[in-house]
């Protein structure tokens, strides 16, 4: 049984604060989330918040296969 790390990912806007939850290896949930967030006319939520919040999210996994690119072949 695998054991999946929770994660968030928070933004801060005026008086508001959106915190979305999730675990690893759901990250397309996640995107989903956020665009519905986005479409959604009960928050002050938009499109650049998602693409903020995305580029957040990917960020980290596009380094770590930067980082299994760069490792030695044998």
């Amino acid at each position: 049984m695998t054991i999946r790390a929770r994660r968030q990912l928070v933004l801060n806007k005026g008086g508001e604060k959106f915190i979305f939850l999730y675990k690893e290896g759901q990250e397309d949930k996640l995107l989903d989330a956020l665009i519905e967030t986005a479409e959604s006319q009960k928050t002050s939520f938009d499109w650049i918040d998602a693409a903020v919040l995305s580029l957040k999210l990917t960020q980290p996994l596009i380094d770590q296969a930067n980082e299994i690119l760069r490792e030695p072949t044998l």
